[in-house]
């Protein structure tokens, strides 16, 4: 579709993974920027939708697709192609975690958890780890299970990246009295 016909704005009905999906596929196109994403979460438990405050009652969320206001918002990548807009898990790490110039861990924790926000990608507080914002957050380890939105990376990896892109994203979201 996106070949043909350059849409205003899109309606995501889906989980978390589906967002993602078509944000992937507007950013390959260029169209980040020009085409407005508006959210209709099928869970009620969306990471994505509580880390940029959309409704999580459906009917709620669809009447905002349909008249809600678009703004720019920060899109975080993966070193792997994707992007994470709800949440991301480091699964067994051992190794080091940067957050900018911020070191988050340095060891073994459990889990690291990621989400983006409206200053970038933020590091979850947990046992061993250090809350941070910024721009990029940076692992490298022995050996990591990552799950991002919801669907674990195919294999173990021995570092991974998360950071901001250039160019933000329209989403359709409440307003800010």
């Amino acid at each position: 579709m996106l070949d043909e016909q350059r849409p205003g704005r899109l309606i995501v009905s889906g989980d978390d993974a589906d967002l993602a999906a078509v944000l992937v596929r507007l950013l390959r196109k260029d169209l980040l920027g020009t085409v407005e994403v508006a959210f209709v979460p099928t869970s009620r438990r969306s990471p994505a939708a509580a880390a940029w405050e959309l409704p999580r009652d459906r009917a709620q969320a669809a009447a905002l697709a349909l008249d809600g206001q678009a703004s720019p918002v920060p899109l975080i990548r993966d070193d792997a192609g994707g992007v994470l807009v709800g949440r991301g898990e480091v699964r067994n790490l051992r190794g080091e975690a940067y957050c900018d110039n911020t070191l988050v861990v340095r060891g073994t924790v459990r889990r690291l958890v990621a989400t983006p926000g409206p200053d970038g990608v933020s590091s979850e507080r947990g046992r061993g780890v250090t809350p941070a914002t910024g721009r990029a957050l940076q692992i490298g380890c022995v050996g990591a299970t990552v799950v991002v939105n919801g669907v674990e990376h195919p294999r173990v990896v021995p570092r991974w990246v998360w950071y901001r892109h250039t160019t933000d994203w329209l989403l359709v979201r409440p307003t800010k009295p």
